[in-house]
């Protein structure tokens, strides 16, 4: 690789990610609460909501694809930039669309433009984080991006969810947070550019260069059980594609939903985030990831149990994003740990990517749960799948502990790390 391992250096203070992820997270939010409440009033049924959704997760879970363009084109800043304007552009025009259900076709296709465009900026991230930052703040640097990212989806939806309803113009809410998301790019310059893969070589020996990075990845132990840990359905938090949906089934209204997934839903994803990633430093990562995937789906069965009223929906979904926060924040940090430097962008997005799998079956399957098993019904699916994640993923680990991929292919090694 023509990327060097990092000197020791001090890099920004890793508060910087959670800036800079914001724009993604706010298109999230956008899609997943404003325009979802509004088109849930407008007629759409909550499984055409959760395909609207899915549309969103189909970008994140195919990202892996574009990721080598970030890797080996133009600078990690320049592919943020423009990212960041196409997320802008798409922004606008899901907010100047009429809010008739006929159209969902058009909003399931400006929703997986806007989806791609946020995670080309979410690679270039990725990647300037992956460099800049030192093995021992991985974690934290982990829970600050995802600290963005859930609470951007907050202020996305929250935010844009009480500015559409209140100042009777959806446009605007639209409006208001383009022009935050453009004020996200400011911490770029405090941020060292580590200069793309492959410099100075033809664009063909530089993808090949870069595919055998990713390789690598999958030739050491700790890599494949990230990748395999990453497609379980292990802290997805299908239910936060769908509050906006689901409010009904406990009598809550438009602010209680903009509360959950906005103003609270943002300090308790960043709390839970930092948290989570900040424990994962001193323990076994991919062990903390699984004991906050348990912990989640204690929660969805604890909500199942209580009484269904307004007041307990924002209690459990402030706890459910809280937890959800653990999660991500230990994703994060399990991630970084398992790529190393190369080909950053395109390793961590393999993982993202895969990880986005069970995101998008989790949120489709809570959508038909909840029509064909009502709102019960659904909370006990989701910690069902929760909890026999963790069990297949403790088995395997264990299982497999020592072997090598002459088991299965009768040649070659998986590296213990």
């Amino acid at each position: 690789m023509t990327d060097a391992e990092p000197a020791a250096r001090r890099g920004a203070h890793p508060i910087v990610y959670l800036v800079l992820y914001l724009p993604f997270g706010i298109a999230t939010g956008y899609v997943t609460v404003t325009l979802a409440w509004m088109l849930s009033h407008a007629g759409a049924s909550v499984e055409a909501i959760a395909g609207l959704a899915g549309m969103g997760l189909l970008a994140n879970t195919w990202k892996v694809l574009w990721s080598p363009l970030i890797d080996t084109t133009l600078s990690a800043k320049s592919w943020f930039l423009i990212g960041l304007v196409a997320t802008v552009a798409t922004l606008g025009a899901l907010a100047i669309l009429p809010l008739d259900p006929k159209l969902l076709p058009t909003f399931n296709a400006v929703v997986l433009v806007a989806a791609v465009a946020a995670t080309v900026t979410a690679i270039a991230v990725d990647r300037l984080m992956a460099f800049d930052v030192p093995d021992h703040l991985k974690g934290q640097a982990g829970g600050w991006s995802q600290a963005g990212n859930l609470g951007g989806t907050g202020l996305g939806g929250g935010a844009g969810l009480w500015l559409a309803q209140h100042s009777g113009h959806p446009w605007i809410a639209g409006a208001m947070l383009a022009a935050l998301s453009l004020a996200c790019a400011a911490p770029l310059m405090a941020i060292h550019e580590p200069g793309r893969v492959g410099r100075g070589k033809g664009y063909v020996e530089t993808l090949a260069e870069t595919w055998r990075d990713v390789l690598t990845l999958i030739r050491t132990r700790i890599g494949l059980l990230a990748c395999f840990l990453m497609l379980l359905p292990i802290g997805s938090g299908g239910l936060q594609q769908l509050w906006a949906a689901i409010a009904k089934d406990w009598g809550a209204g438009s602010d209680e939903v903009a509360l959950v997934s906005g103003m609270l839903s943002g300090v308790v994803s960043i709390v839970g985030c930092v948290i989570g990633g900040y424990f994962a430093d001193r323990i076994d990562r991919k062990r903390a990831y699984s004991l906050y995937g348990i912990a989640l789906s204690a929660v969805a069965v604890v909500m199942a149990l209580t009484v269904r009223t307004p007041l307990t929906f924002m209690i459990y979904a402030c706890v459910y994003n809280l937890v959800v926060g653990f999660c991500y924040g230990a994703y994060s940090a399990v991630t970084l740990e398992a790529i190393g430097h190369g080909a950053a962008g395109t390793k961590f997005n393999l993982i993202s990517s895969l990880s986005n799998a069970p995101i998008l079956m989790v949120t489709l399957v809570d959508g038909w749960a909840e029509t064909h098993l009502g709102a019960v019904g659904m909370l006990y699916v989701e910690a069902a799948l929760g909890v026999a994640g963790v069990v297949v993923y403790t088995v395997v680990a264990v299982a497999t502990r020592g072997l090598t991929w002459g088991v299965f292919f009768g040649r070659g090694k998986v590296r213990p790390a």
